[in-house]
C-alpha cells in the first residue's frame, strides 16, 4: 500500500527542525544585534520558542514570543502516518505469507477495503489540519511578520531587517504525499477485491446476504 508514502510524510514533517534569523540596527551600532538566530521544530508549539532581542536602550534586551500553537495538527497529522505505516506493513505479511487466511470466505479483502477506507478518509482529514497548520507556522516564522511584535523595530533610527528565512520546502512535500498515497491504497485495494472476490459474493456482502 503506501508504506513509502506513510514514511516520508512524518518523516518530514516529524522531523523537521528550522531556522530564521534577523538583525536589529540600534543608532548607537555597540547595541545592535545583526544576527539573532530563533530555531523552532515539530511539534509547533511555537508560542512556547522565544529570542531575545535588543532594546537599543544600553544593555537592556527582552525576550520575543512566536505566536501561535500548530502541535495538535502536526501531531494528527504524524500519528495517522505512523499508524499507516503499520497497517501497511502488517497488509504485507498477510498478502505475502497468510494469502489463504486473506481469501477465507472472501471477507479479506473486503475487510481491507474497509480499513483502507478508513485511512484513507483520515489521511484527508489530517492532510487538511496539517496544510492550515503549515499555513499558520509560515506565517509565525515569517520575520516580517515577527517584527510587527517587535516595539523595538516601531522605534525611529532601529532597522529591523531579515537575514534569512526559514526552509519549509521539506514540510511542503508531506502535505503532498497524503493524496498520492490514498488514491495508491484505493487503487490496489479495489484491484485485490476484483481477484479475490467473485461479483456474486460481492453483491451478497453489501446486500446482507453474507454473514
Amino acid at each position: 500500500h503506501c508504506i513509502f508514502f506513510s514514511i516520508f510524510a512524518f518523516a518530514t514533517c516529524g522531523s523537521y527542525s528550522g531556522e530564521f534569523s534577523l538583525s536589529v540596527d540600534c543608532p548607537n551600532k555597540n547595541e545592535s544585534d545583526l544576527n539573532i538566530e530563533v530555531q523552532f521544530s515539530y511539534p509547533f508549539r511555537l508560542h512556547q520558542v522565544y529570542f531575545e532581542a535588543p532594546l537599543c536602550k544600553g544593555s537592556e534586551r527582552r525576550k520575543i514570543f512566536l505566536i501561535g500553537d500548530c502541535s495538535s495538527s502536526a501531531e494528527f497529522f504524524v500519528t495517522i502516518a505512523v499508524f499507516a505505516f503499520l497497517y501497511s506493513l502488517a497488509a504485507i505479511v498477510v498478502y505475502i505469507f497468510m494469502q489463504d487466511k486473506y481469501r477465507e470466505n472472501n471477507k479479506g479483502p473486503m475487510i481491507d477495503f474497509v480499513i483502507t477506507a478508513v485511512f484513507t478518509f483520515m489521511w484527508l482529514v489530517s492532510s487538511c489540519a496539517w496544510a492550515k497548520g503549515l499555513s499558520d507556522v509560515k506565517e509565525a516564522t515569517d520575520p516580517d511578520n515577527v517584527f510587527k511584535n517587535m516595539e523595538v523595530c516601531e522605534t525611529k533610527g532601529v532597522k529591523c531587517e531579515e537575514v534569512r528565512e526559514p526552509v519549509t520546502s521539506g514540510l511542503n512535500t508531506s502535505v503532498v504525499s497524503p493524496p498520492t498515497c490514498t488514491t495508491l491504497s484505493h487503487t490496489l485495494t479495489l484491484l485485490n477485491i476484483y481477484l479475490y472476490v467473485s461479483p456474486a459474493d460481492l453483491m451478497g456482502i453489501f446486500d446482507g446476504d453474507i454473514a
